[in-house]
Parts: structure tokens; C-alpha cells; sequence
């Protein structure tokens, strides 16, 4: 009897082993069919970056004699929303939003500035103008060497997006949350119409003022929009506000939500980033925190100029700039370059 209960014993013993082997080998090809599929969905995600029609800046423009030495703890990159009928990114369009993305490279903290299109700089061969001009005369190239020489700024690097591309994004991420007012809702209705029409998307008419979910179409008929009080000051607003609920609900979304996002989003625009530069950026989104959202300049006269056209002009440049390094850089009295100083002299206040 002792013999058969050890014998038993024994045989359950090495069932049991054979048993938490088979465990063991399940459990290591689970991990090894993730890893495999990640490795698959990065390599893909890879290609698709390498897709991205990518456009190296030559001359930046930078200020041989900035003295903000705050600016190399920081990497700002412009991020330009262009107005073309036919999705042209690279020039002959104006910049119909301009936002400089500050990014404190120790803390990750993120500011977002928002340059008004009718804001009257130097532009390099073209005199004084518009700023989004810019971007028309000579594309992302000397659109980001004129905020570098007109605001003392190290921009190395730019976004371009369109109607199409802001759309498929929030699409992709299930839409966004925002709040719209009563003075807006026509207006929304009529650019999100126009969006619909312009990309071959579906429209759907908001019925209520409110907070609710918006489509890509209606988000994007929702930075459009000017014809409400602050013209377009509210709408540069309204821009930021709908770039910061991106970023809210990217950082909510589940991994294949993001790959369904930059699936949508990368062959749709036009950068001066790398493959690995981009990747490098996407790494650090989950610890990136939108500390501070504005407009700029922060002091401006808008009126009609000798030419009979209206710009912001602002109050002045040389004074304005030295703002802009102490909200984006933390910069005390920063001293303007003599090159802003002559932009302002020659603006004849």
C-alpha cells in the first residue's frame, strides 16, 4: 500500500511539473506574440513616418546675437495650419494659424502661442506685412526664418497641417470635448459645412449650444471661425483650445487609438522632423502638461496702415519680445537684438 501511495505521489508530482512547464511555455509565447506584434506595429508606424514628406530648413534666420541663454533649455517648434482650398502645404497659401510649441526639455512643461495672422513684421525681401504672409512668399522657409528674426526665437523646426489632416485626427481619437456658445453656433455649422465639402466628409449640423463631443468636420469649422466678438483674436483662441483637447484625449487614448491617430495623421503633413526626431517627441507625450496658452503680441494697436490695409501692430515689437522670453523662457529683462530693434524703428509707429 506505502509503495502504491508513493508511486501515486510521485506520478502527480511530475504531473504536476509537466503541467507548470506547459504554463511556463504558454505564458513565454503570449510575451513572445506581443512583443512580436509590437515590433510589427512599430516597424510599420516607422514606415509610415518615413512617408512624411519631409522638407529640411536651410536658412532659419536665428539672431547672431540672442542673450537668452534660457533658450537652449527649451525646443520651440511652429506649427502652421495652412488656408488651401487645395490642401497645398508647401506655399503659395497663407498661414491661416500660427502656433509656437515651447517645450521645457527638463520638465516637459509646454506652452502654446498663438501669433496673430495680421501681425505687421519684417519679412525678408518683402518689407513690412502681414506675418502670415510669410508663408505664402516663400513656404515653411522663410515663414520660420521671419518669427526667429522678428522675435529673437531659436525655431529649428515646423509642423504644417491642413483642413483634411485635423480633421482625420480627431476622428481617429473618438472626438473631442468642447464647450460652444451661442454666438458661435451658426458660425461652426456654416465652416464645418464648408470643411465637409472642401475633404469629402460627411457634415452633421450641431443642433445646441453647449459642452459636447465634437467630429473632426465640426472642430475643425470651430478654428475657423472669426466672425463672432475678437474676431481673430478669439478664433487663434479657439485654436488652442482645440489643440490642447488633442493632446488631452491623445494622452487618455489607448496604444492602438494612437496608431489609428498616426496612421491618419502622418502621411498628411509636411515637417522639417525626422523619423527620429518624431519618434523621440512621441516618447515623451505621455509626460507633457500645457502649463500656459496665448495669444501674441500681448500689447497691440490694430489700424489702417498708409496702404489702406489693417494690421496688429504691436506696442511696441522691441518691448513685446522681451514679454515673450519672460512668459516662454523665464528670461528678466531680456534684452531685444539689434536686429528687432531695427525692425521696430522702421515699423513708424
Amino acid at each position: 500500500m506505502d509503495t502504491y501511495r508513493s508511486r501515486a505521489a510521485k506520478n502527480e508530482r511530475i504531473r504536476q511539473k509537466k503541467k507548470k512547464k506547459k504554463h511556463i511555455r504558454i505564458l513565454l509565447l503570449v510575451i513572445l506574440l506581443v512583443i512580436m506584434a509590437f515590433v510589427m506595429i512599430l516597424l510599420n508606424l516607422i514606415n509610415k513616418i518615413d512617408e512624411i514628406e519631409n522638407h529640411p530648413l536651410d536658412n532659419t534666420g536665428i539672431n547672431n546675437d540672442i542673450t537668452d541663454n534660457n533658450l537652449k533649455n527649451h525646443t520651440n517648434i511652429v506649427v502652421y495650419g495652412v488656408d488651401s482650398r487645395a490642401n497645398d502645404l508647401k506655399k503659395n497659401t497663407r498661414s491661416d494659424s500660427i502656433i509656437l510649441v515651447s517645450i521645457n526639455n527638463k520638465t516637459h512643461d509646454v506652452k502654446l502661442t498663438s501669433i496673430y495672422r495680421d501681425t505687421y513684421v519684417r519679412i525678408d525681401g518683402h518689407g513690412y506685412s502681414k506675418i502670415n504672409h510669410a508663408y505664402a512668399y516663400g513656404g515653411p522657409d522663410l515663414a520660420v526664418r521671419t518669427l526667429n528674426q522678428n522675435f529673437d526665437l531659436n525655431v529649428h523646426d515646423f509642423i504644417t497641417v491642413n483642413f483634411s489632416a485635423l480633421s482625420n485626427v480627431i476622428d481617429a481619437l473618438g472626438g473631442i470635448t468642447l464647450t460652444i456658445h451661442k454666438d458661435e453656433l451658426k458660425w461652426v455649422n456654416a465652416y464645418a459645412h464648408d470643411v465637409a465639402k472642401i475633404n469629402g466628409m460627411p457634415y452633421k449640423k450641431i443642433k445646441h449650444a453647449g459642452k459636447q463631443t465634437l467630429t473632426g468636420v465640426q472642430a475643425t469649422g470651430y478654428c475657423r471661425v472669426r466672425y463672432t466678438s475678437g474676431g481673430d483674436f478669439t478664433r487663434a483662441k479657439r485654436q488652442r483650445k482645440v489643440l490642447k483637447a488633442i493632446v488631452a484625449k491623445a494622452k487618455k487614448s489607448d496604444p492602438l487609438t494612437l496608431y489609428n491617430v498616426l496612421n491618419e495623421m502622418l502621411p498628411q503633413i509636411y515637417t522639417s522632423l525626422t523619423t527620429q526626431e518624431i519618434l523621440h517627441l512621441g516618447v515623451y507625450l505621455p509626460l507633457y502638461e500645457i502649463k500656459n496658452s496665448k495669444g501674441f503680441p500681448y500689447e497691440l494697436d490694430c489700424h489702417r496702415a498708409s496702404d489702406g490695409i489693417y494690421y496688429d501692430f504691436p506696442t511696441t515689437l522691441s518691448s513685446n519680445v522681451t514679454k515673450l522670453h519672460k512668459k516662454l523662457f523665464g528670461t528678466d529683462n531680456y534684452k531685444p537684438t539689434k536686429t528687432v530693434e531695427e525692425i521696430t524703428a522702421g515699423m513708424g509707429y
